[in-house]
């Protein structure tokens, strides 16, 4: 099983993909290895896109930003694995259960990186790419199978985690851009 197929299955079809997933085995290093970080790169090197369309922008500004998001996205889903295996124990519990936690992070991260770049691509400030991060709660809907998250706690644990997925990324961005000189 490839990395990049499950990538492209549980954004197409995130029942399956999480099916898909799960049976691949592969482990989280390597998602993280071959997919995550690479993304990140590529997504600090979008950051210089937008230099192409506006000639305000200089080079430094653009690295600045490229550091920030790595930084962001980079940070991001450490502290996500924290907060969630404090509100949700049980999905900590064995090394398997770690992972498949882990696993769900990464995916949903993942996508909302893929989202940055493309948004980064495109020559205008506002894009409608950005309405596509609604699509974020019904992944993670969709994933709590792959969890084995209890029935009573789906709709909780659906909310929590897609307002750390959305949330924690855009406040350490905020923080992280005060270091930015402009």
């Amino acid at each position: 099983m490839s990395i990049w197929r499950n990538i492209f299955c549980v954004i197409t079809a995130p029942k399956y993909g999480w099916e898909v997933i799960n049976e691949s085995n592969i482990p989280v290093g390597k998602v993280l290895r071959s997919a995550y970080i690479p993304l990140l790169v590529v997504l600090a090197l979008s950051c210089f896109v937008p230099k192409i369309y506006d000639s305000t922008i200089t080079f430094s500004y653009s690295l600045m930003s490229g550091i920030v998001m790595f930084s962001t996205y980079f940070i991001s889903y450490y502290i996500i694995i924290y907060l969630l295996g404090g509100f949700y124990p049980e999905l900590v519990k064995t090394e398997g259960a770690t992972a498949r936690l882990n696993d769900y992070i990464l995916y949903n991260l993942i996508f909302l990186v893929l989202l940055i770049i493309l948004r980064n691509l495109l020559p205008s400030d506002f894009t409608p790419v950005l309405f596509l991060m609604v699509y974020l709660p019904w992944m993670a809907y969709r994933g709590t199978d792959h969890l084995f998250v209890k029935k009573d706690k789906v709709a909780k644990f659906v909310f929590i985690s897609s307002a750390l997925l959305l949330g924690l990324p855009l406040a350490l961005k905020t923080v992280l851009d005060l270091f930015v000189i402009k």
